[in-house]
This record gives C-alpha cells, structure tokens and sequence, in this order.
C-alpha cells in the first residue's frame, strides 16, 4: 500500500492499543512501526534499476524481518517509557501485529512480496487491492488527523479510533470478496468464449475495486481485458498479445533482462518500438486500457537503452488520464 495508508492505519492500531496508556505517543509508535518495512527504499540510491526492483519488499518484508524487527522496537519503546506499566509481551503484540499487517496489506497488491526471505525468493502477490485505493485510506486517514488533534483522554478518541480501524477492515474484506467474484466470472466467461489458458490473473485497476484487469496466458501469449464487478455478460471480451519470446533470443543472458523475468512472475511481453527493445511486465496493466486497448503497459523497461529506466513501475501511469478517461473508466466500473 501507499505510505501514507500505511502511517495513518498504524497509528490508529496505536491508538487502539496504547492511547489510554502513553497519549499520542501510541500513534507516534504505531505510524513508526507500519513504516519500517518500506525501509527498503534506500537501496534505490546504490543498486541498478532491475535489483532495486527486487530489493524493494524484498528481506525487510518477509516475516523473520517482522520478528526480528519487533522485538527489536519492543526493548527500545519498553525502556524509553519506563516507568510504565506495560509488559514487554504486550510490547511485542503490539508491533508483531503492526509489522504483520504491512506485510498482509502488501502481499494483496500486484507488485510481489517476499514473506519467506531468505529462505525463499519466491513472491506473493494476491492481486485484491490497488496500491492506492482511497476507499481504503479515507476512514485512517480522516481518524488520524481528528485523533492527532484531541487531547489525551477525550471521550471522543474512542470513536474516532474505531471509525478509523472498522471500515477499514470491512472494505478490505469486501475486497477479498470482490476477487472471489471476478475470479469466478472469468473462469465462466473463458468458458463461454471457449478460450483455453493455463494460468490466470486478475488484479483491481486504479484507485477503485470494481473493475479489474484480467490476463490468461496461453503457449503464444496473452488474452487481456477488463471485467466489472457489475458486468451481466458472462463474455470476457478479451485482446491478444503475443509474448514475442524469440526477440530476447540475443539478450536473455543479460542481468537486467533475467531479473526482470523473474520480477515479472512470468507475465510480460516483448515488443520492438523502432530501434529499441521493450520489456512489458503486464501485472501492473495498461496506462487507460478500459478505454483504449492499444495503449501501452504502464510497466516498460527499455532494454536496448538501460539507462532510461529511471523509473519503471508507474512510467505514465496517469500521464493520459482526463475527463473523459476518468468517465470512461466509471462506466466501465457500472458494468456491462
């Protein structure tokens, strides 16, 4: 998720936990304690684009980190606020929980993370939250800011704590419940349009959780639309993409090009843009595919000029986006 999510939602579990206790400071340590993953960021200043790729939620997102990372905050937070009346299992509770929820919001994006570092270098990507979706982040984001303002014991706190923490988790539920929705419809609606695959994926569009992106791959490439929650036609509608897999023929020993095979989790594309060899990651989608098909994946990484890649992710992700996409992208929302 966003660090901003990540900030509010943890100091609102702060709150819950130890407010009564140690005031705002509880926020303060909560706000802390969701952010300490992300500390990965740092290795974007030394390391190459494609090994910043996989660095990031890489070891500081797998839970021995989380373990190691929360025992850690408990000895400082348990002395600093001596004398207290705090246990220290209660000190490990609390960041254990805090910790384990960065790692649980950030397994359900698309961008991969790596729980079982270092024993394993496998990924998870659950694909059931956009990493921004402001129906998520409204309620934490509006609690923490009323909750920052009240003073240590009001009578209000209680409420603003729960309006922070509750629908919260009730719209992270209902995500997990619209994934199961879509999951369903697309292996219907490939039914339906007799269209064989192997393996499937479906991941939320931006900023909302009613239409998804949907990719089956099959031995050549790629069928690759998107289904609305809402949609009444169990037909998927789906475009073709060639995974040109012959065209890394000369480069695929290349370090930038294996790892991003690997980051890619299998999903990607090659393609020719004149004089300049692409690499598509097609997880994280196209930059207004709902609108038009045709446009480019918003992850593309040049492999013939490695030094443009200074970002790679997001690359124009909003850059085409106006009044009439964002309506585009609502009707398509409604469903067909």
């Amino acid at each position: 998720m966003d660090s901003i999510t990540h900030i509010a939602l943890g100091a609102c579990i702060g709150e819950a936990f130890f407010g009564k206790k140690i005031g705002r400071k509880a926020m303060v340590w909560g706000a802390l304690a969701q952010s300490v993953p992300d500390i990965d960021f740092i290795s974007a200043f030394w390391l190459d684009p494609t090994s910043s790729l996989l660095a990031h939620r890489g070891f500081t997102h797998s839970f021995l980190f989380g373990l190691l990372m929360a025992a850690f905050l408990a000895l400082v937070a348990e002395k600093w606020h001596r004398p207290h009346n705090i246990s220290f299992q209660r000190w490990m509770w609390f960041f254990n929980t805090e910790i384990l929820i960065h790692l649980l919001l950030d397994g359900m994006n698309n961008y991969g993370v790596g729980w079982f570092e270092p024993f394993s270098h496998a990924r998870v990507s659950l694909n059931a939250i956009y990493v921004a979706d402001p129906f998520l982040s409204v309620w934490t984001g509006i609690a923490c800011v009323v909750l920052a303002i009240l003073r240590h014991g009001h009578p209000g706190r209680t409420f603003w704590k729960w309006f922070g923490l509750l629908p919260t988790f009730l719209y992270f539920g209902y995500c997990i419940f619209n994934k199961t929705v879509i999951e369903n419809a697309v292996v219907e609606g490939a039914r339906a349009d007799r269209i064989p695959f192997r393996k499937s994926l479906t991941t939320p569009t931006p900023l909302n959780n009613w239409l998804w992106y949907v990719i089956l791959e099959n031995d050549s490439g790629y069928r690759i639309g998107y289904r609305s929650v809402f949609d009444k036609d169990p037909r998927l509608g789906l475009n073709f993409y060639p995974r040109n897999e012959h065209l890394l023929k000369a480069v695929k020993e290349q370090k930038d090009v294996s790892d991003l095979i690997r980051f890619s989790q299998g999903f990607y594309t090659v393609e020719q843009w004149g004089d300049t060899l692409v690499f598509n990651d097609l997880r994280f989608g196209q930059i207004i595919g709902w609108h038009d098909p045709k446009e480019r994946f918003a992850f593309h990484y040049f492999i013939t000029f490695p030094d443009q890649n200074t970002m790679v992710v997001q690359r124009g992700r909003f850059a085409k986006w106006n009044s009439e996409t964002v309506r585009s992208l609502v009707r398509r929302m409604k469903g067909i």
